[in-house]
């Protein structure tokens, strides 16, 4: 047997052992200069020759394994870093996460890996770099780094191969000496490390696969990851430490600027300086590219750098660094370049939307695909950081994305496209309110709504609490959407949604918002010249105006409601107008007047087969003569009404006569009864989510309480009260007509502490 083969079967015996070189040689009495050329292979160098990549007592460290005087070669020390970002700022919480995550793990007996993502400019590699040069020093056998340049498009992303090479490089392994094949390579890399303390930063990962085979293989190493996407099986397979990385605080972002400009010239334009956080979407890129160009023209006001900024109407024009790597349209790019086409049709459509997030159904709708279509193109956006599940089932992304999703909606769409999507995405929101209002209020004359067109998904929706939780979900979206109705012309949706959206007005007290939102759709339906859309739009803004006291403004467009419906020979359009016009004088401490209205729209009521009607103005009839001090006709209206209203199922006008009779009961001195109807009016009003009516009944209950001398009953519902009203955002007297006086409630439980 020659040496050189008896050689290599004792290293296979021996298993492998990293200094298996020096001992076997001896054995065999081999020349040294075959020892220094196998040596050499395993990057094993004399001390003398390490003068760039050696520190002081931790310079000879040592390869696996025992040698024969106890002494193990030294290694090159790679220091392979880039340099951190000048002027980074912020980050506090996601710095801290990484050193608790270092410190917690110091004794672990596996890698720790910490798996860093977030979406395109956010910073991903600038938080790395920063954190690692902060603990580099905890980490004496060296750092190494590689740019995996997952999403870099000059060219595809590094091979997992190339970045092992490039490490064993930094170790200065010969070329000759490394093995072929990318598993040998990584066998070899995991040798050098084992044993040691290093930091390994892969930057700009695409995916789990590119990432394994450059993870160490024994405990005392820490591996940073940042990509564009959460590398679910990582996290999974290898325990990986989830780190989402989301747009900067206010604070932070003005942190940023101060850091790159000064912090008098950020002082000096406080204004300024908020604007451009806004437009920037607090995105650190964007935020970077203008302080860039702020910092390069000194003499421009940061004022004027953020009306140019405003002046690209929401575009990335504002944002060009440059270069490739700081223009923000193109980083974003990286990213949308890697989707399969349906995610990126959903990703360019998905800035028709109005915001500030979408459901799964409504981008169906959008896309015009189904739901399991839908679901999956999201998944696949969100997995790049394109799109962010904010809350559970609901998605969105910032400003700029939006900008660059419309951007190439207009390049890649054509405008009967984009047309077609708008149509179904108002689809899905007009036809889902149109079933989630009908379950908060089954109304005796629902409109008829526009027809949908195919391929629109509504939400399904099938009780009253899943119906309130939608419209507080999609509240804003819905504001939004009424106001692109109308610049996309499509003018019945722009007064067929406030009309479904009705209900919900009254329950949560949204009145600046329900009038300036009737005003809009006034507008679309007068454009339309549709007449009964005429109608039923002043009734509702006449009644809108009531709640912030506009009483004058108020009749005016009741009176115009009133008129329209009788050319149309509405009668429940006349009868409910009646009805209306009675609250508004309630609400103006007009009683008289409030009944002798009421009465008009019964009358009405009774010519028609509209059993809710009728039996919500008998309740009112009833009501008035409570107020006027006439509690038997009262008792004597309320209780048809209350019949009425159990016949057709009407919870809530059955929850309204309760509260009647109990006020009716009250003023007779009869409060045991009073207490009963009351308590019952609160439950089932408590039950529907009117928040606002719950509070008018409680404050009764509270009265009935006292006049029955339970003054802790008393005190416990007029606490109810004045927590509704705070949530209602009702604090002062004369804050939100028709509300119960919070003052006077307060009033009420002072009283109740008095001796």
């Amino acid at each position: 047997m020659s040496g050189s083969v008896w050689l290599f079967y004792v290293v296979r015996a021996q298993g492998g052992q990293a200094d298996w070189a020096a001992a076997f040689l001896a054995v065999a009495g081999l020349v040294t200069g075959l020892a220094q050329v196998l040596l050499g292979g395993l990057a094993l160098r004399p001390a003398a020759r390490t003068d760039t990549a050696l520190a002081g007592g931790a310079a000879h460290r040592h390869l696996r394994g025992e040698g024969g005087d106890g002494t193990r070669p030294a290694l090159t020390v790679p220091r392979q870093l880039p340099t951190a970002v000048a002027g980074f700022a912020g980050r506090t919480g996601e710095l801290a996460a990484l050193t608790s995550l270092l410190e917690s793990t110091s004794t672990a007996a596996t890698v720790v890996i910490s798996a860093v993502d977030g979406t395109a400019g956010i910073g991903k590699t600038a938080l790395a770099v920063c954190w690692a040069h902060g603990v580099a020093d905890r980490f004496p056998d060296g750092q190494l780094y590689v740019n995996l340049r997952g999403f870099d498009p000059a060219g595809p992303p590094m091979s997992p191969a190339d970045a092992v090479r490039g490490f064993l490089d930094a170790f200065e392994v010969p070329s000759e000496r490394i093995p072929v094949g990318l598993d040998a390579q990584a066998s070899l890399y995991r040798s050098i490390l084992a044993g040691r303390r290093m930091l390994v930063l892969l930057d700009n990962a695409r995916d789990a696969a590119q990432v394994r085979p450059l993870l160490p293989g024994t405990p005392g190493c820490f591996v940073l990851v940042t990509s564009r996407t959460r590398l679910t099986s990582l996290i999974a397979a290898e325990g990986a430490r989830p780190l989402t990385v989301h747009l900067l605080p206010d604070a932070e972002a003005r942190e940023l600027l101060t850091c790159r400009l000064g912090p008098d010239r950020v002082a000096a334009e406080p204004q300024a300086v908020e604007e451009i956080i806004t437009l920037c979407a607090r995105l650190p890129l964007a935020l970077s590219v203008v302080a860039a160009r702020a910092a390069a023209h000194p003499q421009f006001s940061l004022a004027a750098l953020a009306r140019e900024l405003r002046h690209t109407r929401g575009g990335l024009q504002g944002f060009e660094g440059g270069e490739v790597s700081v223009d923000v349209r193109v980083v974003f790019s990286w990213s949308y370049q890697r989707l399969d086409p349906a995610a990126a049709r959903l990703f360019r459509l998905l800035g028709l939307h109005p915001g500030p997030d979408v459901t799964a159904a409504a981008a169906a709708s959008l896309a015009g695909i189904d739901l399991a279509q839908a679901r999956r193109a999201i998944a696949d956006l969100a997995g790049y950081h394109l799109l962010a599940e904010q809350v559970p089932g609901r998605f969105g992304f910032h400003d700029l994305l939006r900008a660059y999703a419309t951007e190439l909606a207009g390049t890649h769409d054509s405008d009967d496209e984009r047309q077609e999507a708008r149509r179904r995405m108002l689809d899905h929101y007009l036809h889902t309110t149109y079933a989630a209002n009908l379950l908060l209020h089954p109304r005796y004359d629902p409109i008829t709504i526009t027809a949908s067109v195919p391929g629109v998904v509504a939400e399904e929706i099938t009780e009253v609490a899943s119906a309130l939780a939608w419209f507080e979900a999609e509240y804003a979206v819905l504001l939004a959407t009424i106001h692109l109705a109308v610049d996309a012309g499509h003018h019945n949706h722009a007064w067929q949604l406030p009309h479904e959206l009705t209900e919900f007005f009254v329950r949560r007290g949204h009145w600046a918002d329900w009038v300036a939102i009737e005003g809009t759709a006034l507008g679309a339906v007068q454009c339309l010249g549709d007449r009964p859309g005429q109608a039923h739009t002043h009734r509702r803004l006449g009644r809108a105006l009531a709640w912030l006291g506009r009483y004058d403004e108020a009749h005016d467009h009741l009176r115009q409601a009133l008129v329209l419906f009788a050319e149309l020979g509405d009668i429940l359009g006349q009868a409910d107008v009646y009805n209306r016009i009675s609250a508004v004088f309630e609400q103006q401490g007009n009683p008289t007047d409030a009944l002798t209205h009421a009465q008009r729209a019964v009358a009405l009521a009774r010519t028609t087969d509209s059993l809710r009607s009728l039996a919500q103005n008998l309740n009112n009839v009833g009501w008035y003569h409570a107020l006027l001090g006439e509690p038997e006709p009262a008792l004597s209206y309320c209780r048809q009404a209350l019949t009425l209203n159990r016949q057709v199922g009407d919870r809530r006008g059955e929850a309204s006569a309760l509260d009647s009779l109990g006020y009716a009961y009250h003023r007779l001195g009869q409060y045991e009864q009073a207490i009963d109807y009351l308590q019952r009016a609160c439950a089932i009003t408590a039950e529907l989510g009117d928040r606002h009516r719950l509070a008018d009944q409680l404050d009764h209950l509270g009265d009935a309480f006292h006049a029955a001398g339970d003054h802790d009953a008393a005190r416990a519902a007029w606490r109810q009260t004045l927590t509704i009203l705070d949530q209602l955002g009702v604090v002062r007297a004369g804050t939100g007509p028709g509300y119960p006086d919070a003052d006077e409630i307060g009033a009420k439980l002072r009283r109740l502490a008095e001796p």
